[in-house]
């Protein structure tokens, strides 16, 4: 299954587009068995997020998708949504509507209590999409009771504080799925994406709870029903990054699956992206399909390359979160660092086609934009030479963060194409070769604080690189003014030895962009961490063994000082120096993220 997620592939009318038709299509023409397209609101209520589709502008966007997939034999159902109080008002300009006046955890806005003609509405609205979707060649639909829903809202006991005949807090699941069914006849599928495990159990749906559910509600008219978590408190638990380990909602799964009928077939979610967990999943009795949706964003012909028994093949989704969660107020994309074209289906070139001539090609560096690099112009017909000078290729995508996987990938597909691959080579003489890139990747910044001439401060990278130590006893000062992964993680690692330094008020500020603000500050919570909050380096100098390291509150201007055995620098880098002629790519035209070196890899090896 490709499930149903944020894309904002939309326009402004809230129809679906030609983005989203090749994006699906790609999917299918990859191999996908069964699509289920972004979530449509079935009601004007719903305005959750700027792009988000209605249902009553979404009959022919449907239509081409279904004329689309199905040229390929994929089944397309479409996802039917209403947030309710977990929506926004920014684009409405009206109250949300929810069970129960339960503020939106992040926005803190009430929302409205649903009269009964609010609820009506509603049930009427999931049956009028159904009719809509089936009518214009969907296989069927699938009603979410999953995250940002307001049936779960109705189910739980943390969003309904009902008195009324909906204080049972099945009955409007119940009658959702009454008038999907009504409305699309007995053939069409009809599935739910189903929230078994709130993560807030003093009130919500919890795993002992969620069979009973499931069950409940397949007898209401279920052909399926999708295993997934979360609730109001716990967004980011629903597709949590790399520091959450692999199928996670496996126990529940299995226990839904023993308690609903054999002909409703049950989906395991939760962050699978490994086809070997998957076909263990399934031949194991967990569930009888499998979600891999960031799996087919990282690359769309994983089901291809399944059936070709060329598994290793497979582009790895490395479960970054970087841009394929895009539910924000900067409207980005959805998209994949390792795989940029996705999303981009409709715009972007074939980066593969075959060159008119072989030329070639000498890329200096080894990292993810050189790998990239040569791997695209080898597929091309070109031939090329990697020079790296490190002993081993990767960069800092190797050491640092969850980039390792993508950059083993990147190895192995260039040694099949025959890419020379020369370490601890510094070299860059041309001679010989018809054209240069550049991807040397960045270098350390320059501090904009006072260090005294005898002051060591240690560069992350060379500690990720194995090239610098840290003492294996005493306080460490982390200086971390960007926000991200690396000053966070190394911070983790170090625990109750380390004291975070940040510029802004919350550590790991950048880290809301992939849902992970929340789970890192509670990880350095759990591991002891001091975070310096609001506070700026002002100088760093030698007190005895160690050192000491100022820094002022940017509100109040009171400067601390910190001692400490070591100071890491987790800060801004710097690009490497050009070298002439050479076509430059990656971190050594600006330093950025694994995005920007794969997609100016390409673009470099296109050109050729």
């Amino acid at each position: 299954m490709f499930g149903p997620h944020v894309t904002n592939l939309g326009d402004d009318d809230r129809s679906f587009t030609s983005r989203h038709v090749a994006y699906y299509e790609r999917r299918a023409r990859g191999g996908c068995g069964l699509i289920v397209t972004e979530g449509a609101s079935v009601h004007s209520s719903d305005w959750p997020y700027e792009r988000a589709p209605l249902a009553t502008n979404c009959g022919a966007g449907w239509r081409a998708i279904a004329d689309a997939c199905h040229a390929h034999g994929s089944l397309v159902v479409a996802g039917l949504d209403h947030a309710g109080g977990q929506g926004s008002s920014a684009y409405s300009q009206l109250p949300l509507w929810a069970p129960s006046r339960v503020p939106e955890v992040n926005s803190r806005e009430v929302p409205k209590w649903m009269e009964a003609d609010d609820i009506s509405a509603v049930i009427d609205g999931f049956g009028d999409a159904a009719r809509v979707a089936v009518s214009s060649g969907c296989d069927g639909v699938e009603i979410n009771a999953g995250q940002h829903s307001l049936v779960r809202q109705f189910m739980s006991g943390l969003t309904n504080h009902r008195g009324d005949e909906y204080a049972d807090r099945m009955l409007f699941a119940r009658r959702v799925i009454e008038a999907v069914r009504t409305a699309t006849g007995p053939t069409a599928i009809v599935g739910l994406r189903l929230s078994c495990d709130e993560l807030a159990p003093w009130a919500g749906i919890t795993p002992e709870m969620a069979p009973g559910i499931a069950a409940e509600l397949a007898a209401a008219g279920l052909d399926y029903v999708v295993v997934v978590r979360g609730s109001i408190f716990s967004v980011e638990k629903t597709r949590p990054d790399f520091h959450e380990p692999t199928g996670f909602n496996i126990d529940v799964c299995r226990a839904v699956r023993a308690a609903v009928p054999a002909t409703t077939a049950v989906f395991l979610q939760g962050s699978i992206v490994d086809i070997g967990q998957a076909e263990w999943a399934i031949t194991d009795g967990v569930c009888d399909g499998v979600e891999m949706t960031r799996a087919q964003i990282a690359d769309p012909d994983l089901g291809s390359k399944v059936s070709a028994d060329a598994i290793d093949t497979i582009r790895p989704c490395i479960r970054c979160n970087q841009t394929c969660q895009v539910r924000d107020a900067r409207n980005p994309i959805v998209t994949c660092v390792g795989e940029p074209t996705s999303g981009h289906e409709s715009s972007d070139p074939d980066w593969y086609a075959r060159a008119p001539h072989s030329r070639r090609v000498l890329v200096v560096g080894g990292g993810v934009a050189g790998l990239e690099a040569a791997r695209v112009a080898a597929t091309r017909g070109h031939r090329v030479t990697i020079r790296e000078a490190d002993e081993r290729v990767g960069g800092l995508a190797s050491v640092a963060g969850p980039g390792a996987a993508l950059v083993d990938w990147l190895v192995a597909r260039n040694g099949e194409l025959g890419v020379s691959i020369e370490t601890s080579n510094r070299d860059t003489d041309r001679t010989g070769f018809d054209v240069v890139i550049q991807a040397t990747g960045s270098r350390r910044g320059t501090p904009d604080h006072t260090i005294d001439s005898d002051v060591d401060v240690i560069d992350i990278a060379d500690v990720r690189r194995g090239l610098r130590d840290i003492p294996n006893e005493g306080s460490v000062v982390v200086l971390d003014p960007i926000g991200g992964p690396i000053g966070v993680a190394l911070a983790e690692e170090l625990g109750a030895r380390a004291t975070l330094v940040t510029p802004d008020n919350i550590a790991g500020n950048e880290l809301s962009r992939t849902g992970d603000l929340a789970p890192a500050n509670v990880r350095l919570a759990q591991r002891g961490v001091e975070i310096r909050r609001r506070s700026v380096v002002r100088s760093i100098s030698r007190r005895g063994d160690g050192f000491v390291v100022r820094v002022q509150d940017r509100f109040s201007g009171v400067v601390t000082e910190l001692e400490a055995v070591a100071v890491v620098d987790a800060g801004f880098r710097l690009p490497t120096d050009p070298i002439d002629g050479a076509v430059p790519v990656g971190d050594c035209v600006a330093p950025r993220t694994i995005l920007e070196a794969v997609l100016e890899g390409r673009r470099a090896a296109a050109d050729i």
